[in-house]
């Protein structure tokens, strides 16, 4: 019977790219993300395994919806990955816009733990894992950076989720990855890391044998 993961942020870059690799490594992918034309075509590219489930990740009632709509398709969730998130339009706490800083924080970090909040029940029953994209600006001070302070945020989290899973036979793993060619950023940056690389750390997390939990993976481009 083939596993199930919980991917939000699932309808581009890492999260998307996540999806069609642990489809083809025999995964169900439940994909939850606030737009549905593109949750419904790359459910269309991946075919049975995959479930569309459009909503914000903002609101703790439409993710437990979601996981609730997992559950009745696939029976079960071993694995979550809380990857939505986003940079500022202008950064610096002075320069950047008000409504801007407050809603990244509210999908960098609140949204975060709704979703570690609504899978845990059932990743519990599984005794799964949690994953969690960091990024390298979590793991430095950058001059300014909010964005920065929230993956700090994430971090922290990720280290003492591990610790109160590892109590039931859990798992959470931290995925701190540098600049990747994503459309978080408005021009390509091919010579950097991409989405494919970040997916390859997230399925060695879930896979790893039971007796290794994997607490972090820190991937840097070459370049």
């Amino acid at each position: 019977m083939a596993k199930t993961l919980f991917i939000t942020g699932a309808s581009s870059g890492i999260g998307a790219e996540t999806a069609r690799t642990a489809a083809k490594a025999g995964w169900d992918v439940a994909l939850f993300a606030r737009s549905a034309e593109k949750l419904e075509a790359l459910a269309d590219e991946i075919g049975e395994a995959a479930l569309p489930l459009p909503g914000d990740a903002t609101d703790l009632a439409a993710q437990e919806d979601a996981v609730a709509k997992a559950m009745e398709r696939f029976g079960g969730i071993d694995a979550a990955f809380a990857n939505a998130g986003r940079g500022m339009k202008k950064a610096g706490v002075v320069e950047g816009d008000a409504d801007d800083i407050a809603s990244m924080i509210e999908l960098n970090v609140t949204a975060l733990v709704w979703t570690a909040r609504a899978v845990m029940p059932e990743l519990k029953k599984t005794q799964g894992t949690l994953v969690l994209t960091g990024s390298a600006a979590g793991r430095r001070h950058i001059s300014g950076s909010i964005y920065g302070a929230t993956k700090y945020f994430v971090h922290g989290f990720a280290g003492n989720m591990a610790d109160e899973m590892r109590e039931w036979g859990g798992r959470c793993s931290l995925i701190a990855p540098g600049m990747v060619d994503t459309p978080f950023f408005d021009e390509s940056k091919p010579d950097k890391l991409h989405p494919s690389d970040v997916a390859g750390a997230v399925l060695f997390a879930i896979e790893a044998d039971p007796r290794a939990a994997i607490r972090e993976v820190f991937l840097m481009p070459q370049n």
